[in-house]
């Protein structure tokens, strides 16, 4: 049977669909042409507000009318993958967006203006149907995770901390090597209670792995997080969540290199493709604590933490598309801080990048004792 949780949440979804498609119902028996108003999922409408630091969608709208020959097609795709999930909310599903995708996809036979037969796809890849699903996100304002819909799980998470899950207890302290796998929906976890003071986000699996089996969460009272790469969705509202309710400070580890800054500012403030759910995905008090160019080269003000020999044993090349990268970032207004520009500018000056890894050749010890320690407690961080 499904928690109580999740029946509120359907609730919620099946009260949100009817209300917003129900208009287009009105509008048909109106004799009225349907028409879908929705805010534009487009680079030229995504602006970075200052103030509240967050990547958010601007106030351009596009109309996606049945009778525009133009946007037809993409009309009944809208509506029909609105049908599918408003479906599955009715019968108690948990759909995957691959599974929506399949349920989706059918031929359809239609004649056209010279009265000849034709034959087209509902839609023929994935990613046809995935915008679909961020097109009626953006329409009903929520989330697809508060719709039930289903990911792939990538992101882990351990540290002295109970959730409740589906009715269950987990204790995040008692994995042993492994770690609780971040949920889908991760907005139907309830945080039972937790022992922690920080939360610190490794973007690199294997290092989140040493650093787990090290004992760190542990030693320093940490709830313990990997994105395992650029971070999916649920991993990015977990961190938000732990930030934002239980108001524990958010410390970022990456690569030094333009990759793993993006991904620093992809939890920071938000991602251009989902700037539309920032302000629930994106955490704006997170910190950059490292790997930074500095962190390898010093400047006038900090000795590097690697000696020239050990870093000369680590730094690698950087390639052209990393040197394309990081000229991008440069573009972008929240990398245009005089903290950010330095580092950034740095990398293209030496044309070189060092993972995480290279400081814990060092010893973990020292990455976990006193690197990452030291980053936290001197404020040795980048915003």
């Amino acid at each position: 049977m499904p928690s109580k949780v999740d029946l509120e949440v359907r609730r919620r979804g099946i009260k949100l669909f009817q209300e917003k498609f129900g208009r287009l119902v009105k509008r048909i028996l109106e004799c009225k042409p349907p028409t879908l108003v929705i805010p534009k999922r487009t680079l030229t409408n995504t602006i970075y507000d200052e103030r509240r630091r967050l990547l958010l969608l601007g106030p351009e709208k596009l109309r996606r009318s049945f009778l525009d020959v133009n946007e037809a097609k993409k009309f009944a795709q809208t509506t029909l993958m609105a049908a599918i999930i408003y479906e599955a909310l009715i019968n108690n599903e948990y759909p995957t967006i691959r599974d929506l995708y399949y349920r989706g996809k059918h031929t359809i036979r239609y004649r056209d203006i010279h009265g000849k037969i034709r034959e087209e796809n509902t839609w023929d890849e994935q990613r046809e149907s995935d915008a679909v699903i961020r097109d009626i996100e953006v329409y009903l304002g929520i989330l697809r995770e508060e719709l039930l819909i289903l990911s792939k799980e990538k992101g882990k998470v351990v540290g002295n901390m109970r959730i409740r899950s589906g009715g269950d207890i987990i204790d995040l302290s008692k994995m042993g090597h492994g770690a609780y796998a971040i949920e889908p929906t991760p907005d139907l976890i309830e945080f039972i209670d937790v022992d922690a003071e920080f939360v610190l986000v490794v973007e690199k699996d294997a290092v989140f792995q040493q650093l787990h089996r090290y004992g760190f969460w542990k030693k320093y009272k940490s709830i313990l997080i990997t994105s395992a790469g650029q971070p999916d969705r649920a991993t990015r509202r977990f961190v938000r969540r732990l930030s934002e309710e239980l108001k524990l400070p958010v410390y970022i580890l990456t690569d030094a290199d333009p990759y793993g800054w993006y991904i620093y500012s992809v939890f920071k403030i938000g991602s251009i493709a989902l700037s539309y759910e920032s302000e629930r995905l994106a955490t704006p008090d997170a910190k950059f604590i490292g790997v930074s160019m500095t962190d390898i080269f010093g400047d006038k003000n900090k000795k590097p933490w690697l000696s020239p020999q050990e870093a000369k044993n680590y730094i690698i090349k950087a390639k052209d598309a990393d040197i394309k990268r990081a000229k991008e970032l440069l573009s972008y207004i929240w990398f245009q801080s005089k903290a950010w520009e330095k580092e950034i500018k740095i990398f293209l000056n030496k044309k070189a990048k060092l993972e995480i890894e290279a400081l814990a050749s060092k010893g973990l010890r020292f990455l976990a004792d006193t690197y990452i320690p030291q980053k936290i407690e001197t404020g040795d961080w980048i915003l």
